[in-house]
């Protein structure tokens, strides 16, 4: 996909807080600091449309950003292990699972794992999530960059036969070299289309 033109639209806690629904929506999971804003960003190409930080746990709020004025991409907040208080990140599961219960546009969750770690406890979990609500799935494999092809070619296999992730698309992703980034886009607008 030629991204023309990306920009963020705004951040919520809440549902009376969500932009219109008047485009369809790719929402991006995973745990802190596994890549989600990265990868926005490499989608649209652009350095800083989408906070980063070395630091797990930077994203706290649900983030819209509009792409070609054709759909939004949806950077969720990352669970799991996050340098900020137990009082915070549980604000995140229900503010995560209200936007993706009251969403009508919600096309596809990409589920970003670390390529070199595979899927945790909490992945699994949101997966079950997913599938019981009936909200289709991606699953890709970041930092690809960080494994040969031999550990590429194992990882993919062990994460295929987890039964949750089996017939699963998977996808394997790189911000820091973009590679993956044409095969995401198709995923995404197949998803739209």
């Amino acid at each position: 996909m030629r991204v023309i033109s990306a920009e963020f639209v705004k951040s919520a806690t809440k549902p009376s807080e969500y932009p219109p629904e008047n485009l369809p929506e790719i929402a991006i999971a995973g745990k802190s600091n596994v890549g989600k804003s990265s990868l926005i960003n490499t989608l649209v190409n652009r350095k800083n449309l989408a906070k980063t930080s070395s630091s797990p746990g930077r994203t706290q709020t649900i983030n819209f950003f509009r792409v070609n004025e054709k759909i939004s991409l949806v950077d969720l907040p990352g669970y799991g292990y996050a340098k900020v208080s137990l009082r915070i990140r549980e604000t995140w599961k229900p503010m995560v699972e209200s936007y993706l219960q009251t969403r009508e546009g919600i096309r596809m969750v990409v589920l970003i794992l670390d390529a070199r770690r595979g899927a945790s406890p909490e992945d699994l979990t949101l997966l079950d999530w997913l599938d019981y609500h009936q909200i289709p799935s991606l699953i890709v494999l970041t930092k690809a960059d960080k494994l040969s092809q031999l550990e590429r070619a194992r990882q993919k296999k062990t994460v295929a036969d987890i039964p949750l992730l089996n017939g699963k698309p998977i996808c394997f992703f790189s911000a820091l070299t973009g590679e993956g980034k044409e095969d995401l886009w198709r995923h995404i607008q197949g998803a739209f289309e």
